[in-house]
């Protein structure tokens, strides 16, 4: 699927211009005001594994929000491929095999943890939740122990 040719960023139209520091500001308020808002709006967590999950096992009436959520989040990566000059441009960092083999684990791991890191992370201690506050804390260091072993140990630039 080719993209659709946009010569317009957010250099040109807003007069500034968004820098590394910037973007993270902005993304995570921007994620925090969303996750805010679900809990507000329908109490509901915006944790992506559990939307997704209930998605196929929920109840009718449950499903409707949950594809909304799922699909503005496809819709404004799109956007923000098209729109901003220096979004990170697209690519495959591994075998087809090895990527969905790497996802079905993710999938594994966020079932036995109960939640995936924008369920625990940004939602569960943005409500002092200690069991989130441990998840969290067993993602950093695993993650850690990851790049480590994959730059240092192995070899690889990832």
């Amino acid at each position: 699927m080719g993209s659709i040719p946009i010569t317009r960023s957010i250099h040109g139209n807003w007069g500034w211009h968004l820098n590394s520091w910037s973007n993270g500001l902005l993304g995570g308020a921007l994620i925090g005001l969303s996750a805010t808002l679900l809990l507000w709006s329908i109490g509901r967590i915006a944790g992506i594994s559990g939307i997704l999950n209930g998605l196929g096992s929920a109840p009718r009436s449950d499903r409707g929000w949950r594809a909304a959520f799922l699909l503005g989040l496809m819709v404004a990566g799109g956007l923000a491929i098209q729109f901003i000059s220096h979004a990170p441009s697209r690519m495959q960092t591994g075998s087809t095999p090895m990527l969905l083999f790497a996802g079905l684990l993710v999938g594994f791991g966020t079932r036995m943890g109960n939640g995936c890191t924008s369920g625990h992370g940004v939602c569960g201690l943005g409500r002092l939740s200690w069991r989130s506050l441990a998840a969290v804390l067993t993602f950093v260091i695993f993650a850690m122990a990851t790049v480590f072993t994959m730059r240092h140990l192995i070899g690889s630039p990832a």
